[in-house]
C-alpha cells in the first residue's frame, strides 16, 4: 500500500492503491513516522481511489508540518487525488495551480 525511501534529506512516502477509511489507521501511522523529518514528500501518483477519511489525513500531515516548520510537499497527485481536491475547493492548500 505504501512504502517509503530518503531522497537525500527529504523522507519520501509513496502512497499506492487506496487512500481511504480502510486504509487509514495504517497510513496515519507511516505518515507519524515520517513527521520526525525535517522535510518529506508524499507521492500520490499511485493513488486510484481517495475518500474523506484520505483527505483528512493528508490536511493531518500537512497541518502538522506547518505546526513543527517542516516541510511538506504531495508529489504527482494522481487524477482521483486532483479530482477530489477539486471537488473540495482544495487546489490551492496543496499547492496545485490550475
Amino acid at each position: 500500500m505504501a512504502s517509503s525511501k530518503k531522497k537525500g534529506a527529504v523522507e519520501k512516502l509513496i502512497v499506492e492503491g487506496e487512500l481511504t477509511i480502510y486504509t487509514a489507521a495504517e497510513m496515519k501511522e507511516k505518515i507519524g513516522t515520517l513527521l520526525s523529518n525535517e522535510s518529506i514528500e508524499i507521492d500520490l501518483s499511485q493513488v486510484g481511489e481517495i475518500d474523506t477519511a484520505g483527505l483528512q489525513l493528508l490536511l493531518l500531515a500537512q497541518r502538522e508540518c506547518a505546526k513543527q516548520e517542516k516541510t511538506i510537499v504531495f508529489s504527482s497527485p494522481s487524477e482521483a487525488v486532483l479530482a477530489c481536491w477539486n471537488m473540495c475547493n482544495l487546489q490551492e492548500t496543496f499547492g496545485v495551480t490550475a
